[in-house]
This record gives C-alpha cells, structure tokens and sequence, in this order.
C-alpha cells in the first residue's frame, strides 16, 4: 500500500489531478482518489494497493509542483519523534552567515554555507572553515545575533507545540551551535538539543570548536538512538533543508524535505515547496482544531 497526501494550488487542481491519475494508471498502478475533509480540508489523499513510491513521486511532482506532499507505505499519523534540523529549518536563518556579519564576512561564509547544503563540499571541512574565519569576533555578538536576527520559521511554534501535547518526543539536531540552538530548543519547546559549540576565550571567539562535530552522520545517529528508546513500533518525523539532513531524513518514518535543496528534497519521501511548517500537521491528518496556537 502507498498513501500518497497532497496540499496543491487550487487553480487547475480537477484538470491536474485528471492528468496525474491517467498517469498513474498509465503506469500500471491502481489509484483511488479521496479528499480528507475529515483531517483538513485541502488534503487530498491517493492511495495505491501498490506501486513504485519514486515513480509515483515523479509523477505528482510534474503536474503539481510546487506542492506540499507525502508519501507513505503506512497510514500517517502522530509520530512518537520529532527529530528537526534548526537553520532553514526551525529558523528562517542560517546562523553562522548571520553571525558572519557581525564581523564583516557575510558573503563569503554564505557561499561556503550555500555550497555545503548543496552537497558541494565536504560538510566538516567547510563548517571548521566558517568557524576560523570567525576568530576574533567578540563573544557578545553571538547575543545580537540571536536577538536580532534569528526569528522562528512559520508555523514551527504551532507544529512543535502540537506535536508535544500528543505524546511526541522533540528532537532538535543542528550542524549549527549550541549558543544558538539551545535558546532556540527553549523558545519552540524541544526536548533535547544535539549541536556544536563554538570555542571561546577571553571573551572572543577563538576559531575552533569544542568536542566531537554534530554532522549528517550526527543526525542520523540521534534518530535511531532515540528511536532505540522509544522501542517497537515507535515511528518517527524527520525534517531538514540540506545535504547534511539525508542520512537523518532518508531513516525516517517520515523524511520531509522543508523547502530544500536538491538533493535533500529527492532523498526525501516528503516535501513543504509552498507552505509553511504546519503544512506537517495537515499531511499528518492531525485536525486544526488539535493544533497548539500560541
């Protein structure tokens, strides 16, 4: 069984879904169409008693895109964890470009950052770059940064809120820095937080990194110890923007690509190309009137 969930933009919804179904059926899979007006009512649901999940992604992604989707060889549902990269993410920002800028180097560590969530460069190679150009900064700068620019992405409060008061473990892990990440955690309401620390001394920042670096392997590591914990049948969300998510997203019950690069986005069963995080919720089939505004 594959459920495919699907919020698409309504112009030319009746003349694209005719299109896509011919193509699925095509390609020799049965299709039964549903709109999910019991969970949200601009959900729709394909469900195939069988079928190949690439082609049928391939499929909804040429006469939908952009579009928000799911696919899944289960039901979707609450998961028992939610495991989320930060930059891009939870946050609108990359921290450590916007850190850069404090000391007058924005463009050159974006385009490093840029190239490593592309999947271009090494991800360790390019973050212990980043971190020594930044030698010298001074310590305050990292409080700034946090009060002036980084703010949480739509809907990220909604969708962690929600989660947390239906049983859900939260689970925010970054390639970024604690500095950051645990006051970001604290804002949404993570549980646990699994990231870098920047090295500092005499109240600078010294250009290096303390212990061991959160990477994609990092990532994919937290996910199945958690999963490991939280024992048979637990199922798990995992959500990210780059390269360095894959490992993270593809072991996942449900990888979700957030507005992502390339590769992130097809090595993901899952994808947010229009809306905002609590598009999730929606693709999840968890009813509006049990999502935690505030």
């Amino acid at each position: 069984m594959l459920i495919a969930r699907l919020i698409a933009d309504p112009a030319g919804l009746s003349a694209n879904l005719a299109r896509a179904t011919a193509a699925i059926e095509g390609a020799g899979m049965r299709v039964a169409l549903a709109a999910m007006d019991d969970f949200c009512g601009d959900v729709l649901q394909l469900s195939l008693p069988d079928g190949d999940a690439g082609q049928l992604r391939a499929i909804i992604d040429t006469h939908f895109a952009p579009a928000d989707l799911l696919i899944s060889d289960r039901e979707p549902g609450v998961p028992s964890l939610l495991i989320s990269d930060m930059d891009s993410t939870m946050i609108g920002q990359e921290c450590i470009d916007e850190l850069a800028d404090f000391a007058g180097l924005k463009p050159q560590i974006a385009a490093i950052t840029e190239r490593a969530m592309q999947g271009e460069l090494d991800f360790q190679s390019a973050l212990r770059e980043r971190v020594a150009l930044l030698a010298g900064l001074n310590e305050d700068a990292i409080a700034r940064c946090l009060a002036e620019r980084i703010v949480p992405m739509a809907g990220a409060r909604t969708l962690v809120a929600t989660l947390k008061s239906l049983g859900t473990h939260c689970v925010l892990v970054t390639g970024g820095f604690h500095q950051f990440a645990d006051p970001v955690a604290e804002l949404l309401g993570f549980e646990r937080v699994v990231g870098n620390t920047l090295e500092v001394a005499g109240g600078k920042l010294a250009g290096g990194l303390v212990g061991a670096i959160s990477d994609s392997a990092t990532k994919r590591t937290t996910l199945e110890q958690e999963m490991a914990r939280l024992g048979e049948g637990a199922t798990s969300l995992a959500l990210g923007d780059g390269a360095n998510d894959i490992p993270m997203i593809a072991a996942a019950t449900w990888g979700v690509a957030y507005h992502a690069k390339r590769k992130a986005r097809q090595a993901a069963a899952g994808a947010i190309d229009r809306g905002d995080l609590t598009s999730v919720l929606k693709l999840l089939g968890i009813a509006q009137d049990h999502w935690v505004t505030g």
